[in-house]
């Protein structure tokens, strides 16, 4: 029997063919001239193409799918079945921190759900990645996210470094014995916090500022280079507050490859979904891609890496890309068969792709957040990069672990009381080794010193340098200037008119010129510089830029030009009141941070700016 072929069958049919040898040829060029030689052709195509008056469709948006595929990740150095435990039971510690606060005091508060959702992302730190200060290493810092604050406390529980009492404190720093603030607060735990996190929004521009302000200490001499990282740990909806992401570009502009936001996408605020009708991992993954960033995404676990590679027409990519949050949240709470319905529903060969899982098995994929293997390749992947600062968009769960008590529900975010059913649910789920008759008052539990989890975590901590967050201030004290330096100010200018602001330069200038403190002064200017008259500063100290002055000013002709230096000392921030603050939060903790006693003044022009950041100066406070 002969079958005659229609044209759009047979146009169909040669259009599939063209396309695979394509693919072919490109997986040629790829093996036998590697990924560069790739981007090359790719480049070459597009300017080839849009020369012919082909207009591509702008994307700054990578597949729904991790950007570190799973046959590159390297192999986990740990034993993971440890690290889980001792996981489990921070989670616990965390959990029962909180409960048992709020059932002394009812409305007291806390947040549980947030570091259930992150405590992969913040314990494959913990074990790999986080170095302490000490005698032989700078050490990193890190801005831990503010919500998440009972699981660094747990954590600390189990290194020994925090008592039951202080626990059982919690939220109650005023009570026999002391205790633990409701956020990371320097001023009331001086020894342990480095920085304020809360509220929401300023870790991210104060990091931002910090890994530039390390680079400054670096270009002028005042430290050795390092290879030392800021971490900064955010929330997705975080990302709403325009301080998060108002100074990523000078992130990006200064290179900053010293730096690594971790941005824990749970998909939840406090009310409800952070894009309910839309995917906000590509959202954030646009802007900071379009800032210059490099984007690693950590999306789905390990138990899709099977179904993503038997997706050879793209069928199962492409629904992950188009089901919104607000429905994969919707999957959190329901079951496997609904899941195998809704999601695999779409498409025969989805459905056929899971037929050999159970509906358990589905239910039990988890996202990449919650997968220790795939977050330790893409901070592997952020510390080794070079060039450009580094953003980990992980999909995880807002309360995992909470099970009906609040698991991806939008009421999580509140939860701060268990009833006696939900604690043993927590207990069994995560292995915790506490009697039934017990569980009801959520004990605080701790190993053995010499059991495997507390000899694991505390060598992995000596591996890393030690303890953190720690906060050790070891600056040597400044000589302070001999008095006569500032005689012509306390005479006064004998009825001469003279502004305080040129008395204020005239001063700076003096100091600057110290032999003792002049090199630690920092000039810190929101674009207001002129105006104050201290352009003769401009010649006399620098405007630091990290790659010095690349162009000849227009003014070069002139006494007072504008000078960009690599080693210059003033700070001129631009049009920014927050970045300025940023940048005297930076220098004005460095005797903490580096051991070096910078000396901040940040010159702003009037109260119409200043009243604008009352947060970021309680910060600095």
């Amino acid at each position: 029997m002969n079958y005659k072929l229609d044209k759009p069958q047979i146009e169909n049919e040669q259009q599939a063919i063209e396309t695979r040898e394509w693919l072919e040829s490109i997986d040629y060029v790829l093996q036998s001239g590697g990924a560069e030689r790739v981007k090359n052709i790719l480049r070459h195509l597009q300017v080839h193409v849009q020369e012919e008056g082909v207009v591509l469709p702008f994307t700054a948006n990578t597949p729904y799918i991790n950007t570190i595929p799973a046959d590159k990740q390297p192999t986990f150095p740990g034993n993971r079945e440890i690290e889980r435990r001792i996981k489990s039971i921070i989670r616990w510690n965390a959990m029962a921190m909180v409960v048992r606060a709020n059932r002394e005091i009812s409305g007291i508060g806390g947040h549980i759900s947030t570091y259930a959702s992150a405590a992969s992302l913040y314990e494959v730190g913990f074990n790999h990645f986080f170095r302490a200060r000490n005698e032989n290493q700078e050490g990193d810092t890190v801005y831990f996210q503010g919500h998440a604050s009972p699981g660094i406390y747990a954590r600390a529980f189990l290194e020994g470094r925090l008592s039951t009492e202080k626990l059982e404190n919690f939220r109650n720093e005023l009570m026999p014995g002391g205790g633990l603030s409701s956020y990371p607060h320097p001023w009331l735990m001086p020894d342990f916090w480095e920085f304020p996190t809360v509220s929401m929004g300023l870790s991210p521009i104060m990091a931002i500022y910090q890994a530039r302000f390390n680079r400054y200490l670096e270009d002028r001499g005042l430290k050795k280079p390092s290879d030392s990282k800021v971490f900064a740990f955010l929330g997705d909806g975080e990302t709403d507050e325009p301080e998060a992401l108002g100074a990523i570009t000078l992130a990006s502009r200064e290179k900053l490859d010293n730096l690594i936001f971790v941005i824990n996408c749970n998909l939840q605020r406090l009310d409800g979904p952070v894009r309910g009708n839309g995917k906000i991992i590509q959202e954030l993954e646009a802007i900071f891609r379009g800032a210059g960033w490099n984007v690693i995404k950590v999306v789905w676990g390990s138990e899709w890496d099977p179904l993503l590679a038997k997706d050879h027409d793209g069928t199962l990519v492409k629904r992950m890309e188009e089901v919104v949050d607000g429905e994969y949240q919707k999957y959190v709470v329901e079951s496997g068969s609904y899941i195998r319905e809704h999601f695999f529903g779409a498409d025969p060969r989805l459905l056929e792709m899971v037929e050999h899982l159970s509906d358990e098995q589905i239910r039990k994929m988890k996202r990449g957040g919650h997968d220790p293997e795939k977050v330790y390749a893409a901070y592997k992947a952020a510390v080794e990069h070079k060039g450009s600062p580094t953003v980990i968009l992980a999909k995880t769960i807002k309360g995992y672990g909470l099970g009906e008590s609040g698991e991806g529900k939008n009421i999580t975010h509140q939860q701060k009381k268990l009833n006696e059913l939900e604690l043993r649910e927590f207990r069994a789920r995560f292995g915790i080794p506490i009697a039934d008759e017990d569980v009801a008052d959520a004990p605080f539990y701790s190993p053995p010193e010499d059991s495997p989890e507390i000899k694991y975590l505390q060598e992995r901590r000596r591996n890393l340098g030690g303890y953190l967050p720690a906060r050790k201030p070891h600056a040597k004290p400044l000589k302070t200037p001999a008095e006569s330096e500032f005689e012509e100010f306390y005479a006064g200018t004998e009825g001469r008119e003279v502004s305080t602001t040129m008395v204020f330069v005239r001063m700076l200038s003096k100091m600057l010129k110290d032999k003792e403190i002049g090199n630690l002064v920092v000039p810190i200017v929101p674009d207001e510089a002129r105006t104050f008259g201290m352009e003769s500063l401009f010649r006399q100290c620098g405007i630091y830029s990290h790659v010095g002055q690349l162009y000849e000013p227009v003014d070069a002709d002139t006494l007072l030009y504008y000078k960009e230096a690599r080693d210059g000392q003033i700070l001129e921030e631009g049009i920014t009141e927050a970045g300025s603050v940023a940048s005297f939060i930076a220098a004005g903790t460095a005797y903490a941070t580096h051991g070096i006693n910078t000396i901040p003044f940040f010159i702003f022009y009037s109260m119409f700016g200043f009243q604008r950041i009352g947060d970021l100066i309680w910060a600095a406070g």
